[in-house]
């Protein structure tokens, strides 16, 4: 069945390489994103391209009034926008972290207030919540961004009671080392941050292992693990509320939660050399 879908943070990796394989399979796919003008490729394959900052409450508004007057309804929201602030909690400026709440969590808390009236309307509908396996697990140099992960767990397990009654399903995407610019983006602003000082030998080893765990060799596909997972919850009529998926999500998740703190601490400093 052909539906109406909203993606954010569409503009590369995960969220373009989904938005392309909804549109392959005929639903109607609007991409957001600040870099309009690197979504041309969704436009080009029968997609939408909206300018959309999440920090932006004028965008927000904008945008999804567009979608409700080309298409009368919003089935599916996919809040995929974010991004990492990583470095040391000492070396990190409380406004830099304030904007990463911004963006990884009210942000896409304000889409959410704006999207559902329309889905209550309709008596149906699905919200999407990209988080991380580092919503529940943690490392060092991240504090920031496993915060916004952490909360947006809780935020959507709470979501999802609220909207029961309505017929509108919450789910939690819980990706693992994927193969996006994440681990590249990461890199630079780890040194900047913390690079020096301190913090530096542990700084270093951060962004080395950051990049070897996000490059190819290392991580998964977006466009056969996040793509396939997500038209799979789009297309099952009663999803699960987590779908962990990726490479080391599952195992680093299962240490985390069974092996305990002092264990799991081993783990994750063994792989900064």
């Amino acid at each position: 069945m052909k539906k109406v879908i909203l993606i954010t943070g569409a503009s590369s990796g995960m969220g373009k390489e989904t938005a392309i394989q909804l549109l392959k399979e005929g639903h109607i796919v609007y991409g957001a994103a600040r870099r309009v003008e690197q979504m041309q490729d969704i436009v080009n394959d029968g997609g939408f391209a909206i300018a959309l900052d999440v920090s932006s409450e004028q965008q927000i508004i904008n945008g999804v009034a567009q979608i409700i007057k080309e298409q009368g309804k919003i089935d599916v929201l996919w809040n995929n926008a974010g991004y990492g602030l990583y470095g040391a909690i000492e070396d990190i400026k409380i406004e830099e972290a304030r904007r990463q709440f911004e963006v990884n969590l009210f942000g896409l808390a304000r889409i959410t207030q704006e999207v559902l009236p329309y889905m209550r309307k309709a008596g149906q509908g699905l919200i999407i919540n990209t988080s991380s396996m580092g919503g529940k697990m943690y490392t060092p140099l991240g504090a920031w961004y496993h915060a916004t992960k952490h909360a947006l767990e809780g935020w959507s397990d709470c979501l999802r009671l609220e909207l029961k009654g309505f017929n509108i399903k919450v789910v939690i995407l819980e990706p693992g080392a994927i193969a996006t610019e994440f681990g590249d983006v990461l890199h630079q602003p780890i040194l900047d941050h913390s690079g020096k000082g301190v913090y530096a030998k542990l700084a270093h080893s951060m962004a080395k292992t950051m990049q070897d765990s996000y490059g190819k060799n290392n991580s998964s596909s977006p466009s056969s693990v996040i793509s396939k997972t997500i038209s799979k919850i789009i297309n099952t009529k009663q999803p699960k509320t987590r779908y962990r998926v990726g490479k080391w999500a599952k195992p680093m998740v299962w240490m985390r939660t069974y092996l305990g703190d002092a264990f799991f601490d081993k783990v994750i400093m063994s792989q900064l050399k």
